[in-house]
């Protein structure tokens, strides 16, 4: 009997488990559902919402290619999908695990639907390299820390990566059509957005295993080299497998031990959102719950503009305006700075990056910025405060990154790139760049609010841990 293939975090044909199953079963009817709980909700984006529909048409193209099509869907899941499995008389419906909160609740819906209507629903394997089940401490416990995670996760082996199907046995139905993004109503997205699709991600990877991905520990950090592998989108929409980009890692004729170790980091994430849901919503330390965090719109949309005075920050600031796209680096100095230099809270943060990354992923953006404000799961101390001129300085240092981002400092000599505040009357004159008036005086003196972050937060851990607190 036919079965139907729901794609959605899953959208590419290598190493993909649960469309090699839908095979097996019979005559396949893909099927991706646009749902506006996700296009409109809490997190809505048009620079994601652009790539996934750019990527869509891509993997029509490569279904088409194999003698299927893809068939598209507006409306909530739970009643989509049975409706469309009914459509093409199928007996089971496979899909990717999927992790969040909203996805967990979704998929039980929908499963509870299908089993009404005498239709089975299969989840499998294949957004992750491990499932949340498998990663367990000795004792069988859930894993919260890092290194014993990771040491866990790389323990474990790994399957076979599975090919590309070369033709899929195709359940047609009318296919629907897939929607140019204002015709959901969302804004439009940024002209810079990287090119979409399995094909353009798999190229993207080839690229980086050639080569970089050997220089990676030494380059991944510096904000004015292109050492990183630029797929994290790729990863967040499945276009890759990261089953398949930690095996061939794994078998580069180097050490990729690094790169692997921030894939790790991903799955750590999601881990953590399954175990802990509630991450969402809250610190994962209870203990900073009470951060009495600044009322400072002013501030804020200073730090979204890229308007803070620091170079660094809002170099990164606008390039993420520009281009829907930060460099991890970028965003922990980024985030140090609004959660300690500003004290604002860091889910204005977090839901800022989630309006414009196209890589956007709840569970990786909650974790770092969770991270970098030190209420989540990390086990370094609250006292980690980025100095963002010292981290300037280190990550880019002949301001090529500053530079391309923010033009009116381009004529700035390289001494005072990185604190131009400092530059006396007549070198700002010759630079054409004023202080106060072709770019901001610091919105905050670095030093004066490290010292308050460190007061905040002393008097959060104190309060928490006294009787009164417990």
């Amino acid at each position: 009997m036919p079965s139907v293939l729901w794609f959605r975090r899953d959208l590419r044909l290598h190493d993909h488990p649960a469309l090699q199953a839908a095979i097996e079963a019979g005559p396949v009817a893909p099927l991706f559902v646009l749902d506006p709980a996700l296009l409109r909700g809490r997190w809505a984006s048009p620079n994601r919402t652009a790539f996934l529909l750019a990527s869509l048409r891509e993997l029509d193209a490569a279904l088409r290619e194999r003698g299927a099509r893809l068939h598209v869907r507006f409306g909530r899941p739970a009643e989509v999908v049975p409706r469309f499995a009914a459509e093409v008389a199928a007996a089971d419906v496979f899909v990717s695990r999927d992790y969040s909160p909203y996805a967990r609740r979704r998929d039980a819906a929908v499963a509870r639907a299908l089993e009404a209507a005498g239709i089975r629903f299969h989840a499998r394997r294949g957004t992750l390299v491990h499932e949340p089940e498998d990663v367990r401490g000795a004792a069988g416990q859930p894993l919260s820390v890092f290194t014993p995670f990771f040491r866990a996760w790389s323990a474990l082996p790994l399957r076979a990566v599975l090919p590309a199907p070369g033709r899929i046995p195709s359940a047609s139905a009318e296919p629907g059509t897939i929607p140019q993004l204002a015709s959901l109503g969302l804004p439009p997205a940024v002209d810079a957005l990287p090119p979409a699709g399995e094909a353009a991600a798999r190229a993207r990877l080839e690229r980086f295993l050639a080569g970089p991905v050997c220089a990676y520990a030494e380059t991944r950090d510096r904000l004015d080299l292109a050492g990183t592998s630029r797929i994290s989108q790729d990863l967040h929409f499945g276009l890759l497998s990261p089953l398949e980009v930690v095996t061939r890692a794994r078998a580069v004729p180097c050490d990729a031990g690094k790169f692997v170790a921030e894939v790790a980091w991903r799955e750590f994430y999601h881990h953590i959102l399954w175990h802990h849901p509630r991450v969402l919503r809250e610190p994962f330390q209870p203990a900073f719950a009470a951060i009495p965090w600044r009322n400072a719109p002013a501030d804020f949309e200073a730090w979204a503009a890229g308007r803070t005075g620091y170079p660094v920050v809002d170099a990164a600031m606008r390039e993420l305006l520009a281009t829907g796209y930060m460099h991890n680096r970028a965003r922990m100095i980024v985030a140090s700075f609004l959660a300690k230099d500003l004290l604002i809270d860091w889910r204005l943060g977090e839901a800022h990056f989630m309006r414009h990354l196209v890589d956007g992923d709840v569970a990786n953006n909650d974790g770092g910025w969770q991270w970098a404000a030190s209420v989540g799961t990390d086990a370094q101390p609250y006292f980690r405060i980025f100095n963002p001129v010292a981290q300037s300085k280190k990550f880019d240092p002949e301001g090529a990154f500053i530079r391309r981002w923010l033009p009116e400092l381009r004529r700035v000599p390289d001494r005072y790139l990185h604190e131009p505040w400092t530059m006396p009357a007549d070198v700002q004159q010759a630079a054409g760049c004023i202080i106060g008036r072709d770019y901001p005086a610091p919105i905050v003196d670095h030093h004066a609010a490290r010292a308050r972050a460190l007061a905040v937060y002393e008097a959060a851990r104190a309060a928490a841990s006294s009787p009164a607190g417990r």
